[in-house]
This record gives C-alpha cells, structure tokens and sequence, in this order.
C-alpha cells in the first residue's frame, strides 16, 4: 500500500507538466475537443512506455527517472504545425529520436560542445519564445471573441496568484503539485463564469487504445528536423544532470555505459512518440525532488507507477478532463511554468564566469539574435523560404550563433569555455 501510495505521488508531481503541453499544442493546432482529449490520453500513455524504458535497466539508465514531454518543444511545435503542417511535425520528431539512438554511446564525448554559455543561452531563447503563447492564452486565446476581456486577465493573475501562494506557504508534497491544484482551483472559479466547456467530456471515449498515426503519417523536411535535433540534444544536457543526481541519491554510481543507455532510452521514446502522435520526452526534475524528500528510491514504485500511467493514457474522458481547462487558467500557469523555463536557462548560465567578456559577448550576441528573429522572423525573409529553417527561426539561429561563438572565442576546453571550475 505504501509503495501505491508513493507512485500516485510521482504520478501528481508531472501530471500537471505532461497535460499541459498536449492542451497547448492541441488548441493552437486547432484540434476538435474530442482530438485534444485523445492527445492528453495519448500523451500520458506514452510517458509511462518512456518511463519504462528508462527504468528498466536492460535498456534503460535503470534509476528511477520519469520521462515526460518537454516544454522547449511546445513553441516549435505550434511553428512547424502551423506552417509545414502536421505530417513534418512528426516526421521531424521521428528522425530527431532515431538520430538521438544513433549518437548516444558517444553523446557524453559531444557535451564539450555545449558548455553552461551554449546551453544556458539556448534554454533561456526558448523560455523567451514561449512567453507569448502564454500572454496569447492568458488574454483569452490568440483569435477569440472576447480576447482581452477583463474578466480573461483576471483568471489568469488569479490562477499564477494561487500557485505562487501555494509554493510560498506549502511544503513537500503539495508544494510539488502547485501547478496542478493551481489548474483545479482556477478552472472551478472559471465555471462559475460559465467558461468551462464539459462537451468533450460527453463526446470522448471511455476506452481507446494508443494507434500509431493516429493524426498523420511522417512526412519529412531538412530544416524542421534540424530543430528537434536541438532540442532533443537540450534534453539530453538537461536529463545528464537528473542522471547524475539521482545517482547521488540512491548510491547507485553510473559509467559512461549507463549515460549511453539513458540517452538511447530517450531518443527511443522520442520515436515512439512521433509514431503514436505524441511528444518528445525528457527527464523530469520535479520527481528528482520527490525522490529525495520521500526516501522512496526503489524502481518497483516506478513500474508501479508506469501502470498508472498507462491506464490512465488508455481513457479517453480523463484527457477531456483535462481539455476543459480554460485559455485564461492555462495562461496563468504557464506563465509560471514556461517562465522557469527561461529563469532554468539563466541558471545554467550561472554557472560561468562572467568576469570573461568573451562569455559575456557570446550569451549577448546568441540571445540577442535568438530573441530578435523570434520578435520579427521576417527580418531575414530575402535569403529566402529555402533557409527559412535557419534564418526565421530564433532558436535555431541562437544556436548555431552560440556553439560557434563559443568555439571562436573559448575554443573547447572546459576551462576556458566559461565553466567554473573547482
């Protein structure tokens, strides 16, 4: 009993994450109600497969790591899905897993290539790309009728007071689902101003099993894939350090060998999603975190957990459930959520020494360029629709501005690319 109990709680820690980023995507894709449930019930499913695969040590890491669907891909997403459609969108997803198996057993000798400066600034152009779309849902949803009502603004600040209020005066356990009874609160004020749409719930399937391109088959596209390949090498860098923490915890030390099977695990989620239709993965450190303060360090609690997840990606009307929640709500929380996104990547960049112009010019020139293409993409158009991957996408730009940057002024070695050393 103890163990169910512990795995529901891991199960809470990244629910709020994982449906968050199937909503997103959905509503900004246009997705009907019932197509945006089915993506939430697809999407939690398959983080249970992810997580399996991480945790089980004949292909996995085999430390008690939950993946789950990362939000520095949300705003590609919506860009790809918008402007190449749904078939590239995947097929892109696709292609960046299988390249992620490809380089894993010598990913950890490509890290030199992206120091705390590299990374930093790449994480931090990606939180600065996703605060639109949350102002965008805040106000009401990009395109509604009533989009800027006074009545959407103040849902949204209610919602991001909740769980600011709820991480100030919180601790353990409910500290960690913030985000989550953040959405429930809201979303029960929504109602009483008739802003809950329950039609979904009516429409959508009690059971319904996970059926690959169930809303496209791949369609394949150079540029696009390029930008998933970055952000799933991002994840890489971010789940290195989730690796290296819980082994800390549970005393399990880890080899090169491991770190090659936990990257291989997750470039295989990645392209099992894209098949399915859902998301790119990565490690979740929000279960680091419950992992540590609930001494609970066993993998049965994840397997345990991984069933969950799986029962619950098979019903449908728990995906509508979540597909209820109001533009304005979600605005509030991802304002939250989507701006530790970017406070993560000046994190990172904590780490460097800022003493060093040549850092200093590297993190100004790469998020400078990144921030401007993502203000005003067409400032480049004249190179023409064929570069359009590179020259109006901030991301992509940013980093490529970054890593060589980097090498021309630090060049590669640890301690003279801005890391601080001890």
């Amino acid at each position: 009993m103890k163990n169910f109990i512990l795995s529901v709680q891991h199960l809470l820690a990244m629910y709020a994450g994982a449906i968050m980023v199937p909503i997103i995507v959905g509503s900004a894709l246009k997705f009907s109600p019932e197509e945006v449930a089915y993506l939430v019930a697809i999407d939690i499913f398959m983080c249970g497969v992810a997580t399996f695969l991480q945790v089980y040590k004949g292909i996995g890491i085999g430390l008690p790591v939950v993946l789950g669907c990362t939000f520095t891909a949300v705003a590609p997403m919506i860009l790809v899905g918008n402007t190449h459609g749904i078939g590239v969108l995947y097929g892109s997803i696709f292609l960046s897993g299988i390249i992620v198996v490809v380089i894993s057993p010598f990913f950890s000798y490509l890290v030199k290539f992206f120091p705390p400066v590299v990374t930093g600034s790449v994480v931090t152009i990606i939180g600065i790309t996703l605060m639109p779309v949350a102002m965008n849902y805040l106000a009401g949803g990009e395109g509604s009728k009533n989009y800027g009502d006074s009545k959407n603004i103040f849902l949204g600040v209610f919602t991001l007071v909740i769980i600011l209020l709820i991480q100030r005066l919180s601790k353990g356990f409910i500290k960690s689902i913030a985000i989550l009874l953040g959405l429930i609160i809201g979303t029960v004020v929504a109602s009483f101003y008739g802003l809950v749409d329950t039609s979904g719930i009516h429409s959508s399937n009690w059971l319904e099993l996970p059926r690959p391109f169930r809303f496209s088959g791949f369609e394949f596209e150079f540029g696009t894939t390029i930008v998933f390949v970055i952000i799933a090498i991002v994840s890489l860098i971010e789940s290195t350090g989730v690796y290296h923490a819980l082994s800390e915890i549970t005393k399990q030390p880890i080899s090169r060998k491991d770190l090659s099977k936990g990257y291989r695990a997750e470039g295989i989620a990645i392209a099992l999603g894209a098949i399915f239709n859902a998301f790119p993965y990565t490690a979740y450190s929000q279960n680091v975190g419950l992992v540590s303060l609930s001494g609970a360090k066993k993998n049965q609690i994840m397997y345990m957990m991984v069933a969950l997840l799986i029962i619950c990606g098979s019903i449908p009307k728990l995906g509508a459930l979540a597909s209820m929640i109001p533009f304005p709500v979600l605005g509030g929380a991802m304002i939250a959520m989507f701006g530790m996104v970017m406070a993560y990547g000046v994190k990172m960049l904590g780490g460097i020494d800022f003493n060093k112009q040549n850092n200093l010019l590297v993190i100004a020139v790469s998020v400078g360029i990144g921030a401007g293409i993502t203000a005003v993409p067409e400032a480049l158009k004249t190179f023409g629709e064929e570069y359009a991957w590179l020259t109006q996408n901030g991301i992509v730009l940013g980093t490529f501005s970054a890593i060589l940057l980097n090498i021309c002024f630090n060049g590669l070695n640890r301690e003279q690319n801005g890391e601080s050393v001890k």
